[in-house]
């Protein structure tokens, strides 16, 4: 054989060889995938939905997560997933994690996902913007004065409420994210959602972002928290009247059976937990939920005789509310109930009625001129 026609072979043979460890290179046939790994008990504990994963899915959702913490564009997972139960992963932990607040609205997934591609916001700026984030978190926190779950659902809510002004828009800035809710002070129901998320761990509560649609169809967001032993929904965003002090309060820690009216939930990726208990509801804690007109009576002397002239009703099914509506509004008897008590009235009594028809709220407003 001629020494040409060796070195040629030889040649082909190279290439071939090169061709075969980039495709072995590409294909990852032999790189080194990390080991599977879960999160430790600690970080557990405020992740109520990673609670629901499969151990594989798990593996995946912590290799995701310590990666996103460091930045990583390419995150190699421990498992080769299709690209449904990648989607799945990655879109759970995009909305449970809100720290991640320089996460991209975009990601990349494929028919086969073995190294996790991760868009990101402006990177340059993000380590300024984590110590703002953490600056504003640690100062939410120190106002809290009380370890009782309740207390603290409610002083997380009352604190986004007063200190963030909702705006439209998808993805404006950082509107979706804790980021835009606590820093910029603007933030749209995803942002507002998040952020409840954010405070909740740091303060020791189990909390999910739930994700769905309202009774009209809007996209929209919300959270679940657990107060004692019991799950309840909440939606921040629709607290906040965008009037200083002044909120909503018939979306607090509510059952399914009310909450369910107005939220529609997504469970495509997770099922969202059971609030079958109204316990800790701010009308039925506080005693403002009348299942009879005798009852909302009751509160209004109650109430009138504290001297709160501000009187928030709930009541039990459409029957009690146009019962109640028909007799003590239309018919004017909440003038006689009010003259019983021993409110300070002045000359006349004035009344501004606000009414929540679809959710059976009233609130009877004693002090308007």
């Amino acid at each position: 054989m001629r020494k040409s026609t060796v070195a040629l072979l030889i040649a082909l043979c190279a290439l071939l060889f090169i061709a075969a460890w980039r495709y072995i290179d590409a294909t990852g046939l032999l790189r080194s995938y990390p080991k599977p790994n879960h999160l430790t008990a600690e970080e557990e504990m405020s992740r109520p939905v990673y609670e629901q994963l499969s151990g594989r899915e798990k593996s995946v959702y912590t290799a995701l997560y310590r990666g996103i913490s460091e930045q990583q564009e390419y995150i190699p997972l421990p498992y080769e997933l299709d690209g449904d139960e990648y989607s799945k992963i990655y879109c759970i932990l995009e909305k449970q994690e809100a720290e991640f607040f320089y996460l991209d609205a975009v990601y990349y997934t494929a028919a086969k996902v073995r190294d996790a591609r991760v868009v990101y916001r402006d990177l340059d700026t993000v380590d300024m913007q984590k110590k703002k984030l953490s600056e504003e978190v640690k100062k939410a926190v120190d106002g809290a004065v009380n370890s009782d779950d309740y207390y603290l659902a409610r002083y997380i809510n009352d604190y986004i409420v007063n200190n963030c002004r909702y705006i439209t828009g998808e993805d404006r800035d950082y509107a979706s994210t804790a980021y835009g809710c606590l820093v910029e002070g603007e933030a749209n129901c995803e942002g507002y959602a998040k952020a409840f998320d954010l405070l909740a761990a740091e303060l020791g509560l189990k909390s999910a972002l739930i994700t769905g649609t309202t009774d009209s169809g809007e996209n929209h967001a919300w959270n679940q928290v657990k107060v004692g032993t019991n799950w309840y929904n909440i939606d921040v965003t629709w607290a906040d009247t965008d009037g200083f002090g002044d909120m909503r309060k018939m979306y607090f820690l509510c059952d399914d059976a009310t909450f369910e009216k107005s939220h529609i939930a997504d469970t495509t990726f997770f099922e969202p937990f059971s609030c079958g208990n109204a316990d800790d509801n701010y009308y039925v804690k506080n005693g403002l939920y009348a299942d009879s007109t005798e009852k909302a009576e009751e509160i209004i002397h109650r109430e009138l005789d504290k001297g709160n002239g501000v009187i928030e009703l709930r009541f039990a099914d459409d029957m009690t509310y146009e019962e109640f509506k028909t007799e003590y509004i239309k018919g004017e008897k909440v003038f006689e109930a009010a003259l019983e008590t021993s409110y300070p009235f002045g000359e006349q009594i004035n009344l501004n009625l606000r009414e929540n028809e679809q959710e059976h709220c009233m609130t009877l407003d004693f002090t308007a001129e």
